[in-house]
């Protein structure tokens, strides 16, 4: 029975409603699964499924989502059978009645879990009462036995399973409450499903017939499938027809290219011939050159040799000389000193003397030579300050010349200082001469830009460039001190030279007035050009000024020249010398960058526009600062001068809005008048007229300003330093022309300017009316050719006339009404009341249309289509008509069967668009219907359309173009073939793929095998049009066989292209693991490593289960060994191990692989002997440098010596230099010997690379070089494997294999990249192993290593971790290396055991692991104690008073032990209360916790009451120290403990001992008893100094003791128990009134009617020594066991005081067996 479909809504909200109706009862965990959650959480629907029908439908129908969604809709169309929301109704009521089922099964399976669990629990219940029932059984057979022990165990048990019955009871009921829960809830899940059964049925039928459904599809897609697949297999016919026509083509035109290559590479042989012959030649005429070059090296070798030899010799002699000297110095002062002794004079005080005296001379002269130094600075100073007065003077000379007198005056007074320089320089040396003449030259170099004359200064330059010398020192001093007499001057001419320096001083005196002429002006080597001064603002702007008011603005003038300048002002100009007063103190020098301010005040008495400047003049020439003052006025303007509304329907309204800004500070009224649009002619006229205008005006303005710049350019002589001299004159003499045709050309503009700029703005006009007609279409060109002036269209707003405020704006609005078709111009001013401002024209245009349809795309482009592909356009209508027009559109009956335009008749709205859609679908048959449209050629097809509007006789034409190709791929060949192929290894082969469409297409391999790839981008690309591609094709092998397939290449357009391939598979017999290893980037000394296997697999000759070695088809290879062997190149980076080797069935051998870039020994020596070489080179070229350099000076000096020796005439006042024969022969003697060229008998004989040892410095320099310089290559190695059966030969086990086919053959792909080292070891030689040696125990030894970063790039350094329980340690991070620089690491040997320590640590770069080896011994300190630890006790004593013990700590090791003595109550966890005793039997209630105890009682002070020294030390090897403890209480206490250990540096303990001591404040003391469980002193408080005479006079309280006395029963008979008591007595130092103790015992009768015995009952104890008291215990008759007797007795203690102490004897007699332990 069928359920109606508006019933399955209210059905869906039962079914959801019912996890609302029952709540959860309670949460149930599942203890297997580890699930908690309630029911309502099991059922929750996904949140991520889909909530309506469509979701849910597409979500179900995912992989034929194309394909279903049209066959649904047509079925459900055609048979109604169901509908979209039908079948998302069912996979929805599908979806919920799963989750009820769910949900029961889950109820079900609660419900048995609960059972299963309630059944555990019951046969839990009955287990725990049968072993209560037993527990019970044993009590009491354990109370006959009497014993006490097992019953309470048994007792204790009982009472645990009564608890546990208890608990398993409520778990039970908790069980089964929690079990009916469950059973009701299943039980109404079972309901609710009875409820939902029919629709359950009903959801099973709609499945059914939905399966039915899918299974009709499936059937109507394979028969479309068919279909295609025969299309496809005719067309595949017709491509093989057309390759094999292409193929024979190709196979012509590669003929035809191959006889033309032959042909050419013959032609090229001849011409290669000749070439290599040519090479030939010069290589040997190279060879040649290069030989005779070798030789003159040589030579230059030899002769180097011989002059070092010589040159040693000279030296050998000189210092044989020096000690012959030395000798007989110190052989005369020991005959000085013998003589002194023989006279009686004291020869070491003597000598003494002389030091001294000789010493005080040495140090007069140095201080006579630096008075003579200081006083060269001095003048020297005033030198120079006296030209720096010179040139300020000379800066200030302008205008007045100096008088005679006044310049006579002046130069004898300069005349007469520098004579008197000159005679104090007469006693300078020549050194300090020279300084002085090159600091002259030096200032005169950096002032010289501020001489008078050009003329001046090259003089002065010459003068002082010929004073200056060369830097170049003597060899020994006074050696050129002839040679410089000759340049020295005369006094005569030294004089000339000051009056002419005074003369150009005296220039400086120039009166002011007239501005110096600036020539070039080069200060300290550098030539400043421009202005020595800006101003800010550059220019000094009074803007909208008003008469009468007072104006202030500031100046600042910045110094940007490049020395100190100074400025002053010389005025304004004439016009503004009423107006501006300027307020400007003179600052005096200014430094560069320096400033100062200048105040300029503008009072205006006029209404006008003023211009002019503030003139100044400077060190480095005038300059000024323009001012202008601008008056109030109106700036109008528009934002647009042309309106151009475009085109139109007749009736419609458009406005436009123009502002009218104001950004001057005056106002003005405006008014705006329209005008008709004038002709041609009359614009053009008036154009002209008002180009004139602005013309002359413009020329009016240019000669003002022409002719002010002359003015100003008069008075100031020059522009402010922009340029030199030179340029100044030509500029002005080409100025001077230019200003007489401008001022001719002031008066009257030429006509042809006129003309000119009247051209230029029709041309403008005629551009902007063409841009208008190409924005108005085809309907304003049809109303273009009848113009009309009907300017009635445009009209102006309401806003015609106002007033504009000074910077404000006023918006104008004009609107435009086309009432009759055509073009509308109107041209209208805006006109102002204010004289000065012009008024503003602006023109509107417009056009009006009557067509109210067109098309808005007349040429559709379709660009290039395919055959057989459906392209589609949207042709857009406009309409401009009020009211719906009927269109119809039309295509030519040619092109009805290729192109269809949808809908073909619609209407248009009024003001509207309408959207048809082109289709366009070219077949083949295109050229045959199309003939007169399409050009087979070229491709290119042009269709025209029409638009038929109704109502309309002309229709509206458009045209669709296109260029039409095909989309053909073509390979270059039809079958491939790859040959043969093992499993392991890969073929490659190549085609080409040609594109023959002029579109690029999209292709790709689809559906290829497992064991082909197709490269590049996995067989997916784009071809460009007519491209060629190299496609790779690489086959592997999956198994043994032949194979024959077939590779479809698919376009972008769903086209298959096939080809064909086949090619045979090779299994061998032994595989590799790994058949390709890529190595990283391995730096050279640095290795990478990789493991693979050589497995042999073939077990069996069972194909059916494995697949089995073959070659093709051919039979299976046997089972058994195979032998296989690697041969790597020979001397390569790569090393295998094992090379070879034997493989049985079924095993496999692992290879490893290791990759070690390393430089070449040979390499290396021949880097090394080549770096000799250079440096060789380079010191003969220096030596021959320093050689030709000697040998000029040897001539120099030689010239020089031959002129002093001429006669010249003596000089004023000096004497003639002495001559010095000596100094003339020795050097003579000197150039000699030495030799310019060089001497060929000692040549270089470069060192062979053999000889050149692996640890030299010439080995290791070459080393470097070659890591420094190191390119990186990549290696790429192919290693053969071959393989072979049977066993090798006994004679040589790593011979290769002998049979071996070459199909079977393994290789091994390795690709290894090499390159520079970025990290090196820098220090240790490079070493990378850091040996501590024997280093102690706990000992700490730090090491550095030095690491360089050699690379370009900075490095990112990290460290591997160390053994964190080790003893070695990084003690410093690693930081950011940059490229050069060195980083230093610490690493610290901290041995914690006597053993052999060894690590690595590795230093991580980016690209390189450095590894370095730590090693050490870690040594064992050993240290003995005399005390071997234990109890160290000091007794009883005073207060106050201290005891000590010492005992001795020995040192057996053969290292330096470092101790130390640590106290527990100096730790920091174990500190005493302040102000009170420790007491740490408080917590702790038994005697053997107390015994434990470690920190008793303190002193009050707050120091320690046990001290300890020394508390550290070092102990030599084989040496002791003595170590001493002192025990110093301040109060009375008896709990005084601490504890005392000794450490050694590793934290090693030697011994532990416990430090007691008791102190009291009399002389008398009582040990021996039981200790209590809280000592007395801890609770006492601190005794307070108000309380000591209410102490003294009120009674002690007896002092507690307790004696436990133990009897046992042995054997039926009672055993007496005995315990002691010891009286004491303290010998002390200090006077006593009674130096022993007396006791007695009081109630001796108690105390034997309970058994007790005391004996001595009474006695006397001497200082220093105990006495003991015996307590017998006899238990009486018919004491019961267990019993126990007490009785308390006051023992008396009578010495300095006398105390009683209460003492309690507690007895107990039992068993020998309960407590074996305590027999006393």
């Amino acid at each position: 029975m069928d359920v109606p479909a508006r019933d399955s809504p209210s059905e869906e909200v039962s079914i959801s409603s019912f996890h609302s109706e029952y709540p959860p009862v309670d949460t149930w965990k599942d203890e297997e699964t580890g699930d908690e959650g309630t029911r309502a959480e099991t059922f929750r629907e996904d949140p991520a499924q889909p909530t309506d029908a469509a979701e849910l439908s597409l979500e179900l129908d995912a992989t034929n989502c194309a394909d279903n969604d049209d066959d649904l809709g047509e079925d459900g169309g055609r048979s109604g059978k169901k509908s979209y929301a039908e079948t998302a109704r069912m996979f929805k009521l599908r979806r919920n009645l799963d989750q009820l089922d769910c949900f029961h099964r889950q109820k079900e399976h609660n419900v048995l879990k609960a059972r299963e669990e309630l059944k555990v629990c019951r046969l839990h219940i009955s287990e725990l009462e049968r072993q209560r029932a037993r527990v019970e059984e044993e009590i009491e057979q354990q109370k006959e036995d009497d014993n006490s022990a097992a019953v309470f165990r048994l007792r204790a048990q009982h009472k645990r399973l009564c608890q546990e019955l208890q608990q398993e009871e409520e778990l039970e009921s908790h069980v089964a409450t929690t079990l009916r829960d469950h059973e009701l809830e299943m039980c109404q899940v079972e309901v609710e499903m009875g409820h939902f059964s029919l629709l359950r049925v009903e959801v099973q039928e709609e499945e059914q017939a939905y399966q039915a459904l899918q299974a009709q599809r499936g059937e109507a897609r394979l028969q479309k499938e068919y279909t295609s697949t025969q299309s496809l297999q005719l067309r595949t016919q017709c491509l093989k027809a057309r390759q094999a026509a292409t193929q024979k083509e190709e196979e012509t035109d590669y003929q035809r290219t191959t006889e033309l290559s032959q042909a050419s590479r013959q032609k090229a042989a001849l011409y290669l011939k000749e070439t290599i012959n040519r090479m030939h030649r010069e290589e040997a005429e190279n060879e040649q050159q290069s030989r005779g070059l070798r030789q003159k090296r040589m030579q230059a070798v030899l002769s180097l040799k011989a002059n070092i030899a010589c040159t040693q010799e000279s030296l050998r002699a000189q210092q044989t000389k020096a000690r012959a000297q030395a000798w007989r110095q110190e052989e005369e002062e020991r005959q000085l000193r013998e003589s002194l002794q023989t006279q009686g004079i004291n020869s070491t005080k003597y000598m003494y003397q002389q030091k001294k005296l000789q010493e005080f001379h040495r140090k007069k002269e140095e201080f006579q030579e630096k008075q003579k130094s200081k006083r060269v600075e001095i003048v020297s100073k005033l030198l120079l300050e006296e030209e720096l007065l010179e040139r300020r003077k000379r800066h200030h000379a302008l205008l007045i010349p100096p008088t005679q007198v006044s310049r006579v005056e002046r130069l004898a007074g300069h005349e007469r200082s520098p004579e008197k320089l000159l005679q104090s320089l007469d006693q300078q040396p020549a050194e300090t001469k020279e300084e002085e003449r090159k600091r002259d030259t030096v200032f005169s170099d950096s002032s010289s830009s501020s001489e008078l004359s050009d003329q001046e200064e090259s003089r002065d330059l010459e003068e002082e460039q010929g004073l200056t010398d060369s830097l170049a020192q003597p060899e020994f001093t006074g050696l050129w001190d002839q040679i410089r007499q000759v340049h020295q001057s005369t006094p005569n001419e030294d004089a000339k030279s000051l009056q002419s320096r005074a003369e150009r001083r005296d220039m400086s005196l120039l009166p002011v007035g007239k501005p110096p002429v600036a020539g070039k002006r080069v200060i300290q080597g550098k030539e400043f050009k421009g202005s020595p001064f800006i101003s800010k603002p550059e220019v000094i702007l009074f803007k909208d000024f008003d008469v009468g008011q007072v104006y202030k603005k500031k100046v600042t003038l910045t110094n940007v020249s490049y020395t100190t300048n100074y400025c002053k002002l010389l005025g304004v100009t004439m016009d503004l010398m009423d107006f501006i007063s300027i307020s400007f103190e003179p600052p005096g020098p200014i430094s560069a960058g320096m400033a100062c301010d200048m105040q300029v005040i503008f009072q205006p008495m006029m209404n006008k526009d003023l211009k002019g400047e503030v003139q100044f003049v400077s060190a480095a020439g005038p300059f000024s600062v323009p001012i202008r003052c601008t008056i109030k006025k109106c700036d109008l303007s528009v934002d647009i001068d042309l309106i151009v509304f475009g085109t139109h329907v007749v009736g419609q309204t458009i406005s436009r809005a123009i502002t009218l800004t104001n950004r001057g500070a005056l106002g003005t009224c405006f008014t705006v008048v329209s005008s008709p649009c004038p002709s041609l002619a009359q614009s053009q006229l008036q154009a002209q007229a008002h180009a004139l205008s602005e013309a002359s005006s413009a020329s009016t303005e240019l000669s003002q300003e022409r002719s002010t710049s002359i003015a100003a350019a008069s008075d100031s002589q020059e522009s402010p330093a922009s340029r030199d001299s030179g340029e100044l004159k030509s500029e002005r003499k080409s100025q001077e022309p230019l200003l007489v045709s401008d001022s001719k050309q002031s008066g009257a503009q030429t006509p042809a300017v006129s003309e000119t700029l009247g051209g230029v703005e029709a041309a403008s006009r005629r551009r902007s009316l063409a841009s208008e007609q190409q924005e108005g279409g085809p309907a304003l060109k049809a109303s273009t050719e009848e113009p009309s002036d009907s300017s009635s269209d445009i009209t102006i707003g309401e806003v015609r006339e106002g007033e504009v405020g000074p910077f404000e704006s006023v918006k104008l609005e004009i609107i435009f009404t086309p009432t009759v078709p055509g073009e509308a111009k109107l041209d209208f001013h805006i006109k102002f009341s204010d004289p000065t401002c012009e008024p503003i024209s602006i023109g509107v245009r417009g056009t009006a249309v009557c067509v109210p349809v067109w098309v808005a795309q007349p040429s559709i482009v379709l660009k290039i289509c395919m055959f057989d592909r459906l392209y589609q356009d949207s042709i857009v209508v406009q309409s401009r008509a009020s009211t719906a027009l009927r269109l119809t559109f039309k295509v030519c009956p040619e092109l009805r069967n290729h192109m269809e335009i949808l809908p073909k008749t619609g209407y248009i709205q009024a003001r509207s668009s309408f959207n048809a859609k082109l289709k366009f679908l070219p077949r083949r048959s295109l050229f045959e219907d199309a003939k007169t449209f399409f050009d087979s050629e070229t491709g290119v097809l042009e269709v025209p359309l029409t638009v038929q509007v109704a109502d309309q006789v002309r229709p509206v034409p458009f045209t669709v173009h296109a260029v039409i190709t095909s989309s053909d791929l073509c390979f270059d060949r039809t079958e491939v073939d790859f040959g043969y192929c093992s499993i392991y290894e890969s073929v490659k082969t190549s085609v080409r793929l040609t594109n023959l469409t002029l579109l690029p297409q999209d292709f790709g391999f689809l559906s290829i095998p497992q064991f082909v790839q197709v490269q590049p981008n996995d067989g997916f690309g784009t071809l460009l049009p007519l491209e060629t591609l190299e496609v790779d094709l690489i086959f592997s092998a999956k198994k043994a066989g032949e194979y024959s397939f077939q590779l479809n290449c698919k376009s972008g357009i769903n086209r298959d292209f096939p080809l064909a391939c086949r090619a045979v598979g090779v299994h061998p017999p032994l595989e590799l693991s790994h058949s390709l290893v890529q190595f990283g980037a391995t730096a050279v000394g640095d290795c990478s490593t990789a493991v693979l296997h050589v497995v042999n697999a073939h077990t069996s000759l069972n194909e059916f289960t494995h697949p089995v070695p073959r070659i093709g088809r051919d039979p299976v290879a046997p089972v058994g060994p195979r032998l296989f062997a690697f041969t790597p190149p020979e001397n390569s980076e790569i090393s295998l191990t094992p090379r070879t080797g034997k493989v049985l069935p079924g095993q496999r051998c692992l290879v490893q692989v290791t990759f070690s870039p390393r430089l070449c020994d040979q390499a290396i020596r021949e880097e090394a002997v080549r770096l000799l070489c250079r440096s060789e080179e380079l010191r003969l070229h220096e030596l021959e440098r320093v050689t030709k350099a000697e040998g000029n000076r040897k001539g120099g000096e030689q010239e020089g010596l031959c002129k002093r020796e001429a006669p010249t005439a003596p000089q004023k006042g000096k004497k003639p230099p002495p001559a010095r024969p000596q100094v003339k022969q020795t050097l003579k003697e000197k150039i000699s010997k030495v030799s310019i060229s060089p001497k060929t008998d000692s040549p270089f004989r470069a060192p062979n690379p053999a000889d050149i040892q692996s640890g030299s410095e010439e080995y290791a320099v070459g080393r470097a070089s070659l890591l420094h310089s190191f390119p990186e290559h990549y290696s790429r190695y192919v290693i053969p494997c071959f393989v072979s059966d049977g066993e090798p030969p006994q004679s040589d086990p790593q011979a290769q294999p002998s049979c071996s086919s070459p199909l079977n053959t393994l290789y091994l792909e390795l690709h290894c990249p090499a390159v520079r080292p970025p990290l090196v070891v820098a220090s240790s030689n490079g070493q990378t192993t850091i040996n501590y040696h024997q280093v102690a125990v706990g000992q700490k030894v730090v090491k550095k290593l030095t690491v360089q970063n050699i690379s370009q790039e900075a490095l990112e350094l990290r460290s591997s971790v160390l053994d964190l329980s080790g003893p070695f340690s990084l003690l410093n991070a690693l930081r950011r290396l940059g490229p050069g620089a060195t980083h230093t690491l610490l690493l610290a040997f901290t041995p914690a055991l006597g053993k052999r320590y060894r690590e690595t640590v590795e230093i991580h770069s980016p690209n390189m692991t450095l590894e370095i080896t730590l090693c050490g011994v870690g040594v064992d300190p050993l240290l003995t104690s005399s005390h071997q630890g234990g109890l160290m006790d000091f007794g009883y004593m005073l207060e106050k008073e201290r005891a000590s013990q010492v005992f001795k700590l020995q040192n057996t090791s053969s290292l330096a032990v470092r101790f130390s003595v640590l106290l527990h109550s100096l730790s920091l966890g174990c500190k005493a209360q302040s102000g009170a005793d420790s007491f740490p039997a408080l917590l702790s209630p038994g005697p053997e916790e107390q015994t434990h105890s470690t920190v008793g009682t303190q002193n009050y002070s707050g120091q320690s009451v046990f001290n300890v020294t020394p508390i550290e030390g070092t102990i030599a090897p084989g040496k002791s120290q003595d170590i001493t403890v002192t025990f110093l209480p301040d109060h009375e206490s008896l709990h005084y403990s601490d504890i005392l250990k000794v450490e050694l540096m590793n934290k090693s303990t030697v011994c532990v001992m416990v430090l007691k001591g008791a102190a009291r404040s009399h002389i008398m003391y009582l040990c021996g008893g039981d200790p209590l469980a809280v000592p007395t002193d801890a609770v006492h408080p601190l005794p307070a100094s108000g309380d000591s005479e209410h102490t003294v006079d009120c009674e002690k309280p007896p002092l507690p003791v307790l004696l436990t006395l133990r009897g046992v029963y042995r054997e039926g008979a009672m055993s007496p128990a005995v315990r002691e008591l010891e009286v004491g007595c303290i010998c002390s130092t200090q006077p006593m009134a009674k130096k022993n103790v007396e006791f007695s015992w009081e109630g001796l009768q108690a105390l034997q009617q309970r058994g007790f015995t005391v004996e001595p009952t009474r006695g006397t104890v001497d200082a220093g020594h105990r006495r003991t008291i015996t307590v017998i215990w006899t238990p009486p008759c018919g004491l019961k066991p267990n019993e126990v007797v007490q009785v308390c007795a006051p023992l008396t203690l009578r010495g300095d005081e006398t105390e009683v102490y209460s003492v309690t004897l507690l007895a107990l007699a039992s068993r020998a067996s309960q407590d074996p332990s305590h027999t006393n």
